[in-house]
């Protein structure tokens, strides 16, 4: 079998790892022949050319750039691939022009609505990643056959050995070692809820002075958001820290991780934080609920009442388990018997 993978891959981000992931585990563990197209000297391309899956590189600087779509085309002609695997919607734009006639998947991360005409309309099936989406792509009028849920997934080894050596957060922002650390990372973007965080830090501030909170990572919103905590006047509690490169090293430091999203697919890095054994507070969004208990979730945009579920977890700290679905071995095998199912 020989599968095409497609990813814009502009940024390193979370779909952008799980496409990673797949690669290498449908190589190493099934000997599926591949070739990825994606942004040249991106990290995606760095990592699944590591693996040993050649890497047809190439100018992406726009989501629809013609420069990709004449890789794509090349690659397609020379490569003569048996499934075409797009993981987002640029990629399957572009695809969904030149595939005539081939067999064609795509990977659906996000909760959005799709429109009534479009590339989403193209795919002979749709992998979501939680049963939220696929919820989303049947209410726009998908057939539910078509749709298969596959997780994301994970190496809980990579995990682990990423987060060594220690970040020193604590060392870095001078925060007291006995002091208790609230962990988010998230693109600073509005599904993310970022505003909701802030101000359930300003709720927790009354019950628990000595809590801080830090929020990795970077975007559009940074700016509103610097506003609203000098605003609530957090500056001393709350931190803004930007771009991480070692994430789980900071997550291995937290005392609790918090995920503030009102709109998620699944929230991969929730998975990161369960097989570091970090206690999780996050909302009821999207397909969240499909990964954490009950009792570690909240309302979204309900800053108070996660506010006291962040205080209750300091005082009882479990780490939910990582669910067994939710490996990158399982979401191959997913995707695989997706692909076998086709052809």
């Amino acid at each position: 079998m020989r599968v095409l993978q497609v990813d814009s891959g502009r940024r390193w981000r979370g779909g952008q790892r799980q496409v990673w992931l797949l690669c290498r585990a449908l190589g190493r563990e099934h000997g599926i022949e591949q070739v990825l197209v994606t942004k040249r000297d991106g990290e995606l391309a760095r990592r699944v050319a590591a693996a040993g899956i050649p890497v047809h590189g190439t100018t992406w600087d726009i989501g629809l750039d013609p420069r990709a779509w004449w890789q794509l085309r090349r690659t397609i002609a020379s490569f003569q691939p048996d499934v075409i695997h797009v993981h987002d919607s640029h990629a399957l734009t572009l695809a969904a022009t030149i595939a005539m006639g081939r067999t064609v998947v795509a990977t659906r991360r996000v909760e959005f609505h799709i429109g009534r005409f479009g590339a989403w309309r193209r795919p002979d099936r749709i992998i979501a990643i939680s049963e939220a989406v696929k919820r989303v792509l049947v209410a726009a009028g998908i057939a539910p056959d078509a749709v298969v849920v596959v997780y994301d997934g994970i190496d809980v080894e990579d995990v682990r050995r990423a987060a060594t050596p220690a970040l020193e957060i604590r060392r870095q922002l001078s925060i007291p070692a006995a002091a208790p650390i609230v962990v988010n990372a998230a693109a600073l973007t509005g599904e993310k809820d970022h505003r909701t965080l802030i101000r359930a830090a300003h709720y927790a501030r009354a019950m628990r002075p000595d809590l801080h909170w830090i929020i990795a990572g970077d975007g559009e919103l940074r700016d509103s958001l610097v506003a609203d905590i000098d605003r609530l006047k957090l500056g001393d509690r709350v931190h803004l820290i930007g771009h991480v490169d070692r994430v789980d090293a900071l997550i291995a430091e937290a005392t609790i991780f918090v995920l503030s999203s009102k709109s998620e697919g699944l929230g991969s890095v929730l998975l990161d934080a369960l097989a570091l054994a970090r206690p999780v507070v996050a909302t009821a969004a999207g397909g969240i609920p499909e990964i954490l208990p009950s009792e570690a979730l909240v309302p979204v945009e309900a800053a108070e009442p996660l506010a006291q579920k962040v205080v209750q977890t300091l005082e009882n700290p479990v780490p939910p388990p990582l669910p067994a679905r939710c490996s990158a071995s399982a979401m191959a095998h997913g995707v695989l018997d997706v692909y076998r199912a086709l052809l």
